[in-house]
């Protein structure tokens, strides 16, 4: 059996006759820039985190530096990252002048620690992202507490739900992806930004549209980024089909479970607190590469996301020399996404079992 990493295809399916209205109404209305389906989105999306104020934006990276510099974040500072996440989350904090600053994370949950953040924590730090890593919920208020404002980078959490509220509403402000892959995907880039607080909201309004309110006096140097009026229509009618899917993700995990994959492999570990939409599907072994290579021969999707963190890409070299991470690398050298989606079966979840069960009698 072909199980694929991903199924964004098959819960799109019946959505088809709507999402094609929606596009032809768009059409038909004729108007495709920061039109009434972003305006009505953002509303219906910050409602959902909980938050109140959401802002569409270009795309994920886009949203993080909008973030920071409605924030005050500039140059001097420095921002707080982990550098076992995809490489926007650092990427984004240059752009407004300031320095990232890698910490480490923990080996089970992967999210960073109020520990973590601290131990590189100086009188220059201005603000945290902390990472909700492949669904999981990073502990933010603990980090709050810390007293510095926190960023949620939350594209891979849509859907997760916590016992202090939703990602997108746990800490100052949040930032979203919609890339086609994440749990809420459109059909092309998106973005947004949640925030309860009116004053920042308003700063990432004028930042997004090159620094203006009105296109006639420019207050700051800004960006275009904007929500496409389009994205933002395909957008409206999936949300309202998020908490199912993300459903069928905590379920999936559940199969892996069920299966018997944790006696093989290490299994994701949730935050305290937190029932992840995972995703990604994300063990742990000490032969990685070996499994996925069985995995591949096997036609079980697999992919090591981060096996170069961030603090040893070549661009961040002059911020990650002599930085020392020993939980970041290991997991990195250890970690395997394998087949995730809100329509994965127990019986799929039992084939790669089987195969990662394969690889195990094979290897002793």
């Amino acid at each position: 059996m072909t199980v694929p990493l991903f199924d964004t295809s098959t819960p799109l399916a019946p959505l088809r006759p709507q999402l094609l209205d929606a596009m032809t109404n768009v059409v038909d209305e004729g108007r495709y820039i920061l039109g009434p389906n972003v305006s009505a989105f953002e509303q219906e999306f910050a409602g959902y985190c909980g938050a109140a104020h959401g802002i569409g934006v270009g795309n994920g990276t886009d949203a993080l530096t909008i973030a920071l510099r409605a924030l005050g974040v500039g140059p001097g500072d420095e921002v707080i990252v982990p550098s076992f996440t995809f490489y926007a989350s650092a990427e984004a904090i240059p752009p407004t002048g300031a320095t990232p600053v890698f910490c480490d994370i923990d080996p089970d949950t992967m999210c960073v620690t109020a520990e973590s953040v601290k131990a590189v924590m100086t009188p220059r730090t201005k603000a945290v992202i902390v990472v909700h890593l492949f669904g999981n919920v990073a502990p933010v208020a603990e980090i709050e507490a810390l007293g510095v404002p926190v960023v949620e980078d939350a594209a891979q959490a849509a859907g997760t739900t916590y016992v202090g509220g939703r990602p997108g509403s746990l800490g100052t402000i949040a930032t979203f992806s919609f890339f086609p892959s994440k749990n809420l995907g459109a059909f092309g880039d998106g973005g947004a930004i949640t925030t309860s607080d009116a004053e920042i909201a308003d700063r990432v309004r004028m930042l997004r549209f090159h620094g203006s309110y009105d296109k006639v006096t420019y207050q700051h140097i800004g960006y275009n980024s904007r929500l496409d009026e389009l994205q933002a229509a395909i957008l409206r009618v999936l949300l309202p089909h998020l908490d199912d899917w993300a459903d069928g993700r905590r379920a999936a995990g559940r199969h892996y479970v069920d299966a018997g994959l944790g006696d093989l492999v290490s299994l994701p570990v949730p935050t305290d607190g937190a029932d992840p939409a995972w995703h990604l599907y994300v063990i742990k072994h000490e032969r990685a590469d070996e499994l996925a290579a069985a995995l591949k021969d096997a036609g079980v999707g697999q992919k090591a996301y981060y096996r170069v963190p961030i603090h040893r890409q070549p661009a961040m070299a002059q911020y990650g020399a002599g930085v020392e991470l020993p939980a970041t690398d290991e997991v990195a050298r250890t970690h395997l996404a394998i087949p995730m989606s809100p329509v994965l079966s127990a019986e799929q979840a039992a084939e790669v079992t089987e195969t990662v069960r394969a690889f195990a009698g094979a290897a002793v």
